[in-house]
């Protein structure tokens, strides 16, 4: 009973209450004025409804995805006052558009160290024309290189990359980058902290950083000084504050580490105890990640600096400090076959790097398209590609979990079922529990790993990171767990999703008007 009641206290007078009851009041505010004017009422709504039918047609001819404009379309002609003035307020923000200008001005500042080696270039076109488009695409867009003289290896779960992280941290000799979206105390954590103190008395440079909604629940909100005491250079990446702004809805959901410039990793394991199944929330938890060796993790150094100074402005960088040398690279024994391009997405640009590149895979797909996402709410651009790539006869099949973390996202999930599995494509559900990997594999050539969701918030909101991997042995690897896994999975049918609870469908298709902003 006192556990019980220490955990309420903890939530009534936690910093998560503090800031939504901050923002519930600076939204109350927001209704004063309309107040105040209450005597011209009348005319104060008809400018409003005038202004709400200009707004529509603003909306309407915004270059976003329809999703987005019908979840503004609605509040505005429902509520032409309120939906009106948080239109205008949501667009008028300050930070975004600073953060924006930020992260321009690094992108510059790294662009000369992610030239891209016209030799590799023209192998990989070589090869196959197949991947032509997409690297004049990240070249010329995305500004990443592809790369050749690199090794990749594939974990097919969270411990295996645990096991694998800190035999390399212990390797570190110049420097350790690390960028998560979750730290949590536990296990996991408290085992990597314990290198990183041990490299920093070695003399190893530490930089680590994660991001702002861990200050919520799972960490103090003073913890980087924490670890700056233990000589752990630490940032927090926008840090929740109770202030009403849309910048707080760009989150850092990136996951990468960086070694001396040579050994890189990433996907979708985060730094707390579910992740490598030593904390039972979901049943099994499925998780994926890749480690670079060699030439690419060239792309994941600068994705690091770039993102650490605009969490920093004006600070000026010495880049090419943090590149390794011919001599220091080593790729893994036997894997030099292959090409691999790191990329990231930023939500302050108007390129969707990580959509166009899962776009890619399917419309060029053959035989086949294997997919594993935790989440599945999707744009009409998305859904279009899945039910077009198994209507002209490629095999799409897409596993997701059978346990949730998040129950509005499942039902949300489920109301894409029937539509899909009409047009071909084949859903299963991890029966064991959590799927929280996001992999693309295709035609025993392709694949992507990374942190990218098939969900808005991934492909439009947050900042991600992924790895792009053609003609690698770890293509195979990625295959093979995905048949293995596909073992332990049940597939949906269209009687399953006629045969799901009226009130859970008519839920998700409710959801649905909101989609945009899940």
């Amino acid at each position: 009973m006192k556990k019980k009641l220490k955990g309420l206290l903890r939530i009534i007078f936690g910093r998560t209450t503090y800031v939504l009851v901050s923002v519930l009041i600076q939204i109350g505010l927001l209704f004063i004025p309309l107040h105040l004017m209450e005597e011209y009422v009348v005319y104060f709504y008809a400018a409003f409804v005038l202004l709400g039918a200009v707004a529509v047609i603003y909306i309407l001819n915004e270059q976003t995805d329809s999703s987005f404009k019908l979840a503004w379309v609605i509040p505005v002609l429902v509520f032409p006052v309120f939906g009106v003035a948080f239109y205008i307020f949501v667009h008028i923000q300050i930070i975004p558009k600073l953060m924006a200008g930020q992260l321009k001005m690094t992108s510059g500042q790294i662009r000369p160290f992610l030239k891209q080696d016209e030799a590799a270039a023209r192998q990989a076109m070589e090869e196959s024309e197949d991947v032509k488009g997409l690297i004049h695409y990240m070249n010329r867009w995305g500004g990443f290189p592809i790369y050749r003289n690199t090794s990749a290896e594939f974990f097919p779960l969270g411990e295996d990359k645990f096991e694998a992280l800190k035999r390399e941290l212990k390797k570190a000799r110049r420097f350790i980058f690390m960028e998560y979206f979750i730290v949590e105390r536990g296990i996991m954590w408290n085992a990597i902290l314990e290198i990183l103190e041990e490299k920093v008395k070695e003399g190893v440079e530490v930089r680590v950083m994660y991001d702002g909604t861990c200050s919520m629940v799972l960490l103090p909100y003073h913890y980087p000084q924490e670890l700056e005491r233990k000589g752990i250079r630490c940032k927090m990446f926008s840090p929740v504050k109770p202030v009403l702004s849309t910048h707080q809805n760009n989150r850092d959901h990136r996951k990468i580490v960086v070694i001396d410039g040579c050994t890189a990793f990433t996907g979708g394991v985060n730094l707390a105890d579910e992740y490598i199944n030593r904390k039972v929330r979901f049943g099994h938890w499925k998780d994926t990640a890749v480690m670079l060796k060699g030439e690419a993790v060239k792309s994941f150094t600068m994705m690091f600096l770039q993102m650490w100074n605009v969490a920093e402005p004006g600070r000026l960088e010495d880049y090419g400090r943090y590149l390794a040398s011919a001599a220091e690279l080593e790729v893994l024994p036997g894997d030099k076959r292959g090409f691999v391009m790191p990329y990231g997405d930023s939500p302050m640009d108007k390129e969707r790097v990580g959509e166009e590149v899962y776009m890619d895979i399917l419309n060029r797909a053959k035989r086949y398209v294997h997919i594993m996402t935790p989440y599945l709410i999707l744009d009409d651009d998305m859904k279009n590609a899945l039910c077009f790539a198994a209507k002209r006869g490629v095999e799409v099949i897409i596993i997701m979990p059978h346990i949730p973390d998040k129950m509005y996202a499942y039902l949300l999930a489920r109301t894409y079922y029937p539509e899909l599995i009409q047009a071909g494509v084949q859903i299963y559900e991890y029966t064991p529990g959590f799927v929280h990997a996001k992999e693309f594999i295709c035609d025993d050539e392709k694949a992507v790993v990374g942190t990218i969701n098939l969900d808005f918030r991934s492909l439009y909101l947050h900042f991600e990171c992924g790895v792009y991997l053609y003609r690698s042995s770890a293509v195979g690897q990625m295959e093979a767990d995905f048949k293995a896994t596909l073992l332990k999975c049940q597939r949906i049918a269209l009687k399953d999703c006629a045969g799901y609870p009226a009130l859970k469908r008519l839920a998700g298709r409710t959801l649905r008007l909101i989609a945009p902003l899940m």
